[in-house]
This record gives structure tokens, C-alpha cells and sequence, in this order.
């Protein structure tokens, strides 16, 4: 009986490690320590209902131009395209870790596209890039080309 049991988890062990395909496929970059986010001791995070987090927009979006905002260390400007009748700008704060912005062009990364518009150094920011960092890695949510601007997040 056990036998059987493990012959059928080794089965499936390969099965899945066969089939993974790797969906983030930019590169982590190094960045330099910040202050960790932390929760103090028998506190939890604020839970929001499913109703609220329906109200959240995500979509694919296809980075059109990146360039460095005049007079600013960390903001990119992007346009950026949601197969929309017009691509929208996006102001946002990695340039830091992008010293060549055009290493971003003809990336489709994950963004929030119902945010109200914001002013950002005199710029209008239509929507937010999602990335993900540790103290000491960032990456954005990055997508395979194959999946089309304006695909929405499930």
C-alpha cells in the first residue's frame, strides 16, 4: 500500500515539474536596504470586503515609452497601452531602478487602471505599475508579450 502512495506522489511530482512554466520573466534587481514593512505584534492588516477588491481594476499593459521625469530622481513617465482609443501616461517612482528607461519599452507588465488621476511633478498619472521588492530585490509584474494589452487580471 504504501508503495502504491509513493509511486503515485513521485507520478505527480513529475507531472507538475514538467509542466511549470515561469510567467514573471523579469529580471530581480539588487536594491539597496529600506525599511521593512512591518506589522506591529497582535495587530492585523485591515481586511476589506470582496465587494471592495472587485472595484479594483488590473490589466496588462504594454509599456509604449519610458523616460526619466526633468528634475526628478526617482519618477518615469511611461505611455503606456491598454488597447484603448488612446495609450494613458504613467507616472511612477522606479527609476531607480531602470538606469536606462528604454530597457522598458516593449514590456507587458501588470497595472491598476481605476485609480483616479494624479499630479506627480506637473504630470498627470492615469493608473499604477504593480511590482513586487524585498529589502534587498524589486521586480515589476511582468507578463509574456503573448498576453495581449488590456487583458484584464482574474
Amino acid at each position: 500500500m504504501k508503495d502504491d502512495i509513493q509511486k503515485k506522489v513521485d507520478e505527480k511530482k513529475e507531472n507538475v515539474s514538467g509542466n511549470v512554466e515561469a510567467v514573471i520573466t523579469a529580471p530581480a534587481v539588487a536594491i539597496a536596504p529600506a525599511v521593512p514593512v512591518t506589522t506591529p505584534v497582535g495587530v492585523l492588516p485591515v481586511k476589506i470586503q470582496y465587494d471592495d477588491f472587485q472595484k479594483v481594476e488590473l490589466r496588462i499593459g504594454k509599456i509604449l515609452t519610458a523616460e526619466k521625469v526633468a528634475n526628478a530622481d526617482k519618477l518615469l513617465c511611461l505611455t503606456v497601452d491598454f488597447a484603448e482609443p488612446a495609450p494613458r501616461q504613467i507616472v511612477s517612482g522606479i527609476s531607480m531602478f531602470f538606469p536606462d528607461p528604454n530597457v522598458l519599452v516593449g514590456k507587458h507588465c501588470a497595472f491598476c487602471t481605476n485609480l483616479a488621476p494624479r499630479i506627480l511633478r506637473g504630470l498627470e498619472s492615469d493608473g499604477m505599475i504593480l511590482a513586487v521588492s524585498t529589502e534587498t530585490v524589486f521586480s515589476l509584474m511582468e507578463v509574456p508579450t503573448t498576453i495581449p494589452a488590456g487583458t484584464k487580471l482574474k
